[in-house]
């Protein structure tokens, strides 16, 4: 019985040993994983304010462009009331 009883407490350390490694394995994978989602994350945060900053820009330019059309409408009807002076051809 003695010898059962130093066998059983040898596979028991070599089993606590092995379920110790696998536990290291895993949290280190796991750690890796964290990471990454760490990274993308900042990513995320950092692609959200440059979008936050192009929309500002856009919206800019498209108060510009109907500045721009409304000009180019009060012009064209300007010319369009003078046809002996100005005249305006599409083509």
């Amino acid at each position: 019985m003695a010898l059962d009883e130093i066998d059983l407490k040898k596979i028991e350390e070599l089993f606590k040993h092995q379920i110790g490694i696998l536990n290291e394995s895993f949290q280190h994978k796991l750690d890796i994983v964290v990471e990454g989602h760490q990274m993308l994350n900042e990513k995320a945060d950092r692609l959200e304010g440059r979008m936050d900053r192009l929309e500002g820009r856009m919206d800019r330019l498209e108060v510009k462009l109907d500045a721009v059309a409304t000009d180019l409408a009060a012009h064209r009807a300007d010319t369009e009331a003078h046809h002996g002076v100005y005249r305006v051809k599409e083509g």
